[in-house]
């Protein structure tokens, strides 16, 4: 895609009202997006939405077509189309493909086989732990793991994948520069250095609840599979599978119990047929050509790479096994802090728990 076409297609996205199915009407009815916005008056009327006809009318007048290319690339952002060869192939054939991808990061991420992982906000530790683990295992093994970073199940299935030095995709439902939840801004940026953020939204779209559904279209599509982990009856989670099932992906799902409202909607999709999984081979064995075995540091290596944080709890457990109120005790850390540096550090195969609530470094 030539630069000034690119530049059109960026200027009519920019334009509240004009969406992706919006610029598939203009690509059809004019040829090109540059001529769109060359086009007279009396055409924009004849052929669109008289108030989309005038959004154009008004916005060519004030602003020049490579503003919002130019600003999207001072942001660090990266435009592409639906006619660029790189756009992801996955996404060509689903329903409503976005005409406009924008993206931070690497891109070959999404060439890679990829799985989704998602589920609940309001996330149990059961579930918590679970997304992280199947995160962890599914990068070791060459996977990209997709998610839609927000809190609890996809934020968990992140950081399993960035804790495994893996390749992670996050898809948002806001502009790249409006970070969602704030309280991922840390890991939006993380995700950027070791995979891609993607949106179909132009900058400065407010995450509303209408733009989640719509990006989970992208994260099923992207993915050859979706593994629910923990959801609600009425959840975002079961929109993706819905959107999975309807694109052709596979459906896999993390049983829990049968009392936990939290996890009715994945114990329904069991019930309808998704696949009950309890481990990553249950995912693995369904795929013919995912023969890349797991390829894990050697400790000594993976010791390296620790922080200081991590550093304290492992020389903590130098000797014989600790339980984990004396690691409190020792290392000065809240239940939460510590809770979290010793699952990090057992999914990275450095640490081990025992019964009894004791942890002993292997």
């Amino acid at each position: 895609m030539i630069r000034t076409e690119k530049a059109a297609l960026c200027f009519l996205h920019a334009i509240k009202g004009i969406g992706s199915k919006s610029l598939w009407k203009i690509k059809d009815s004019f040829g090109s997006f540059e001529n769109c916005l060359k086009s007279d008056s009396s055409r924009l009327y004849a052929l669109l939405k008289s108030e989309i006809a005038q959004a154009i009318i008004s916005q060519r007048q004030n602003s020049s077509i490579f503003f919002y290319l130019e600003r999207l690339e001072n942001e660090g952002i990266n435009p592409m189309g639906f006619e660029e060869s790189a756009y992801p192939s996955s996404l060509r054939n689903i329903y409503n493909p976005p005409m406009l991808l924008y993206f931070q990061g690497n891109m070959d991420c999404v060439k890679k086989i990829c799985l989704a992982v998602v589920g609940s906000r309001a996330a149990s530790d059961y579930g918590r732990t679970t997304a992280r683990k199947l995160g962890h295992q599914l990068a070791t093994r060459g996977i990209s793991v997709v998610s839609g970073m927000a809190r609890g199940i996809d934020t968990e299935a992140h950081r399993g994948t960035l804790d495994a030095r893996g390749k992670t995709i996050a898809v948002l439902g806001s502009g790249l520069n409006i970070i969602y939840p704030r309280s991922n801004k840390r890991l939006f940026h993380e995700i950027i250095e070791q995979g891609v953020v993607i949106s179909e939204f132009p900058l400065d779209t407010n995450p509303e609840p209408g733009n989640f559904p719509m990006r989970n279209r992208i994260i099923s599509g992207i993915s050859r599979g979706v593994v629910v982990v923990e959801a609600r009856v009425k959840s975002g989670a079961l929109i993706t599978a819905d959107y999975a099932l309807e694109q052709g992906r596979d459906v896999f799902a993390v049983p829990g119990p049968i009392n936990r409202e939290s996890s009715m909607g994945a114990n329904n999709l069991i019930k309808q047929g998704a696949k009950l999984i309890t481990g990553v081979e249950d995912i693995i064995e369904e795929y013919y050509d995912i023969t890349i075995p797991e390829k894990e540091l050697p400790l000594q290596e993976q010791l390296l790479f620790l922080d200081e944080q991590e550093k304290v709890v492992v020389n903590c457990l130098a000797g014989d096994p600790l339980l984990f109120d004396d690691i409190i005790a020792s290392t000065g850390f809240n239940i939460g802090e510590l809770s979290r540096l010793l699952l990090k550090l057992e999914l990275a195969g450095i640490v081990k728990s025992l019964p009894g609530n004791y942890y002993v470094k292997v």
